[in-house]
Order: structure tokens, then C-alpha cells, then sequence
């Protein structure tokens, strides 16, 4: 049973990346699920969440208007899209479910949280 986070590398600033978060051992059936970054030595952020198969996705500030989360509840997999990225999105990247999903993003609730993955690693250098 797991999270299995992907698609995390190394690009130039303005440059995107896609992200894919796939369940293993269970379904996202209408879970909630977040995105989450994380830079080593600091706490975690919520990025982005979306609620069920049909939800609309709720963002950080931060990543407003540069980020996109899109599903398929069908493959268990949720995606980040993320465009025009900044030395700032430099973190590891990882999914969980289920999560609080805010106007403002996922919040981390510890009696809330059942899964969560790895992560994948996404750095932003020139």
C-alpha cells in the first residue's frame, strides 16, 4: 500500500515539470488528496488538494496561475502540472490522502492523513 510519487528533475527557472502520484494496494476512490513539498530541515507545505473525481483543485498562494492538479480516479493518479517554475519550488514533492482541502490548499492533519508516499525530488537551478 502506497503513494508512489514521479516525474521530479532538474530545470531552469521558467522551466515545467509534470508530476504523477499513483496509489498501489488501495483506490482514491472520493478521497480527498493533497500535494505536499518539502524542503529539507523545514515543514512541510501543502501545494494543491482536490476533493472526489469531479473536484476543483484548490492552490497555495504561491503556486496560483503556475501550477495546474488534474486526476484520473480511474488509474488512482493525480498530476501536478507545474509551468514557469522559480528556484523557490525547489523541494521534494510528495501526495497524500486523505487530506483537509482548503480554499487556500491541503492542510496536514495528523488524524487525518492515512498515506502518503516518498516523494520525488524537484530542483530549480540555473
Amino acid at each position: 500500500v502506497q503513494l508512489q510519487a514521479s516525474g521530479g528533475g532538474m530545470v531552469q527557472p521558467g522551466g515545467s515539470l509534470r508530476l504523477s502520484c499513483t496509489a498501489s494496494g488501495f483506490t482514491l476512490d472520493y478521497r480527498s488528496i493533497g500535494w505536499f513539498r518539502q524542503v529539507q530541515g523545514k515543514r512541510h507545505e501543502g501545494v494543491s488538494c482536490l476533493v472526489g473525481s469531479d473536484g476543483r483543485p484548490a492552490y497555495v498562494e504561491a503556486v496560483k496561475g503556475r501550477f495546474t492538479m488534474s486526476q484520473d480516479r480511474a488509474q488512482s493518479t493525480v498530476f501536478l502540472e507545474m509551468n514557469n517554475l522559480k528556484p523557490e519550488d525547489t523541494a521534494t514533492y510528495f501526495c497524500a490522502t486523505p487530506v483537509i482541502c482548503q480554499s487556500d490548499g491541503p492542510m496536514w492533519h495528523g488524524e487525518v492523513v492515512r498515506y502518503w508516499g516518498q516523494g520525488t525530488q524537484v530542483t530549480v537551478s540555473s
